[in-house]
């Protein structure tokens, strides 16, 4: 898998309820994932940062919603940022920050893909289902909101960048590893229309079976798929440097299955990974194991 990836850091925390994601693209990168990427015959472009608001120069706005003025600028930016780099051919790699920046991530990969009359399947790795609204979250923070955003629910900000809503069609989007959703989060979710395979799901089937369905209902009439990689998808053992962690998540091993069948399947057109908190990690153990699964992705074999 030869491809010239396009690196961005989205330096955001402002969706997050505990500060220090921010510092999670330069945790990616000390953690060696430019020159590692070169080892495998990539070629990387570090194309920096987009431009994000610290919070204690914005404005905090509704509690429903926190910083959401902020967070949808930043979004805009990236979306815009993704669009070109894959417009030139390259391989978006995003890092995060909080998983709102998906919102801005995703929305470029679309509107690139809407451009040729075509759409773009996601593939959600997470222990929530990131499907909150502002009327449903237990506490406003947007990074609990952004797949909802995605779908068309949520603050107009967010679900209508580009004028276009929704960004991705619901049957064409699959969330994999889930065990933690608000009560009041589950009938959003239920009436999305996207699949989710529970963690009980990876438990009964294996992840390879998982992997595979996911792969054939997000790539069913779409042009490519794209990842969004949240590293509290795997259990907290193996990645304590996240603000949310929960229990019972993906093994070492599962994880890397799940990326190694995404790169074989030939299907990945872009990847985000978010809520590295170097804040809250020991020894950078978190974003090496991020690095780790990037690699995997993109093409590392064991031979």
């Amino acid at each position: 898998m030869k491809k010239t990836i396009a690196i961005l850091g989205a330096p955001l925390d402002l969706g997050a309820g505990r500060r220090g994601v921010d510092m999670g693209p330069s945790a990616l990168r000390v953690a060696n994932l430019n020159a590692r990427l070169h080892s495998i015959g990539c070629k990387v472009e570090d194309l920096g940062n987009v431009s994000v608001e610290q919070a204690e120069s914005s404005r905090v706005g509704p509690a429903s919603a926190r910083y959401l003025k902020a967070i949808a600028a930043t979004c805009d930016a990236l979306a815009r940022r993704v669009e070109k780099a894959a417009g030139q051919g390259k391989f978006p790699l995003v890092l995060g920050g909080d998983h709102s920046i998906a919102v801005g991530t995703i929305s470029g990969m679309a509107q690139h893909f809407r451009k040729k009359q075509q759409k773009l399947g996601v593939i959600w790795l997470d222990a929530h289902t990131d499907m909150n609204t502002p009327e449903t979250s237990p506490s406003g923070n947007v990074h609990g909101m952004p797949l909802a955003c995605l779908v068309g629910e949520g603050p107009r900000a967010l679900t209508h960048l580009y004028g276009v809503s929704p960004q991705v069609d619901p049957k064409n989007v699959v969330l994999i590893g889930i065990r933690d959703v608000d009560i009041t989060e589950k009938p959003v979710v239920q009436k999305s229309g996207v699949r989710v395979f529970t963690m009980r799901d990876i438990d009964e089937r294996g992840m390879r079976a998982v992997m595979q369905e996911a792969l054939q209902i997000a790539s069913a009439g779409t042009a490519g798929v794209h990842l969004s990689l949240d590293m509290d998808g795997v259990d907290p053992d193996e990645a304590p440097g996240v603000g949310t962690p929960v229990r019972g998540g993906f093994s070492y091993r599962e994880a890397h299955l799940a990326m190694e069948i995404l790169s074989d399947s030939h299907k990945l057109t872009s990847m985000e990974v978010v809520e590295v908190n170097p804040v809250l990690d020991t020894a950078n153990r978190t974003a090496l194991l991020a690095v780790e699964l990037v690699m995997s992705a993109m093409g590392k074999r064991i031979l």
